[in-house]
């Protein structure tokens, strides 16, 4: 008998494939990797899985090392796709895929199943991270085949199917959008919110947060500390990656901090609009980018600025294993060094606004930014610097025809 491990999350979807695919002859290895998702009875976990003719079921914490391994360098990079997303969702999967992994080389299995759909990004993520960490895996992935999308056609079919196998599901209609959540972000799609022009900030039940206008109106202020661009405390109180984060969703959530409505471009080709709530990574993006502006060269900050959106891009399309994203980390480990220093925030009805920012390795000095009187910047040097810059403008100015502009 052929053994597989599912990427299970005891949902409807990841339950009737689990029962399916034991009923299709293979012996199923459910996996439940905890990546700080809303708590869940674990032990219900287990006991619907066992129902639904699972063989095992395996609970690994990853909550740590996704917070430490994956998002920590992904703020590094000041990382957002498209500008403003902050890539929750993509930056789990690689972390998942690896649990599940780790497993089936535990328990002897050939193949990885997972519930991601043919349509969305989350099938290339679990795959291209599988095919990097093991390049003979076998992959199942049943939404991408026509058997089961025809006995399973949506929702109502598959409920249906869950009670005739006697599998304990909370689901009784179609929910009016979807939603997937873990320690970093939750993200919500699909539903009432496929219409663009649908305003949808208003109809959802957040998780983390409040909505702005819900917030309370007195402010709050936090202080995050770095060391080499890496978080290590809230408050004054050093914490591990994921107690920061969940500290600081706790603190920024309340605030109605880190909401974000938007239209993406999906690496399988067409666009798709999601909202994320994300609201302690918010507060750590902004406090990271406080520090980096006093102790980051500007060459350096500029360049890595400019090479970001291709380290977005790869972990939202899934190719965290990858050699080209092997050098984008061991740049910004680099590049991060003297990052250092202590941020002080005030949250305020879904804003962040910067309260003070102190490091050890400031290059920002006082004595020569200073617009007063003095200070040890002579100003007479600007004259040459400029006539030099400005040399080849004068030169091309011959030639580009600039001077008309100035003719009535």
């Amino acid at each position: 008998m052929a053994s597989v491990v599912l990427a299970y999350s005891g949902g409807l979807d990841t339950s009737v494939i689990l029962k399916y695919l034991v009923d299709e002859g293979y012996s199923v290895h459910a996996a439940y990797i905890d990546v700080g998702q809303p708590a869940d009875d674990l032990e219900e976990i287990k006991r619907k899985a066992a129902q639904c003719g699972a063989a095992g079921c395996h609970i690994v914490d990853k909550k740590e090392e996704l917070v430490r391994d994956y998002a920590f360098p992904t703020l590094q990079w000041d990382a957002k796709y498209e500008g403003v997303y902050l890539m929750g969702t993509s930056i789990a999967r690689p972390v998942i895929t690896k649990g599940c992994l780790e497993i089936a080389r535990e328990v002897g299995a050939e193949y990885y199943a997972h519930g991601a759909t043919g349509k969305g990004n989350d099938q290339c993520r679990f795959q291209l991270t599988a095919e990097a960490l093991d390049p003979n895996v076998k992959i199942i992935a049943p939404w991408r085949d026509e058997t089961f999308r025809k006995k399973f056609p949506g929702r109502t079919e598959m409920i249906e199917y869950s009670e005739a196998n006697n599998i304990p599901i909370k689901a009784s209609k179609a929910k009016p959008y979807s939603s997937d959540e873990n320690c970093l972000h939750v993200s919500y799609e699909a539903g009432i919110l496929e219409d663009p022009g649908t305003e949808g900030i208003s109809q959802i039940d957040y998780q983390m947060m409040v909505l702005a206008e819900n917030a309370p109106d007195k402010p709050e202020t936090v202080t995050v500390s770095f060391v080499d661009g890496l978080p290590t405390a809230v408050n004054g109180e050093d914490l591990s990656p994921y107690q920061l984060v969940k500290r600081l969703n706790d603190i920024a959530g309340k605030h109605g901090v880190g909401l974000l409505d938007m239209v993406e471009n999906r690496f399988v080709g067409m666009k798709s609009r999601g909202i994320y709530e994300s609201p302690g990574m918010a507060v750590l993006y902004t406090a990271h980018r406080l520090v980096e502006q006093l102790t980051m060269d500007r060459d350096l900050m500029h360049l890595r600025d400019g090479i970001m959106p291709q380290m977005a891009t790869m972990v939202y399309n899934g190719f965290w294993y990858h050699r080209k994203m092997d050098a984008l980390l061991a740049f910004i480990r680099e590049a991060q060094k003297n990052v250092t220093g202590e941020v002080v925030l005030k949250l305020y009805k879904g804003n962040i606004f910067p309260v003070s920012r102190t490091s050890p390795f400031s290059l920002y000095d006082e004595n020569i930014a200073t617009m007063e009187g003095g200070g040890s910047f002579n100003q007479d040097d600007s004259t040459g610097f400029l006539r030099i810059q400005g040399l080849p403008l004068r030169v091309q100015s011959r030639f580009a025809g600039w001077g008309k502009l100035l003719e009535k």
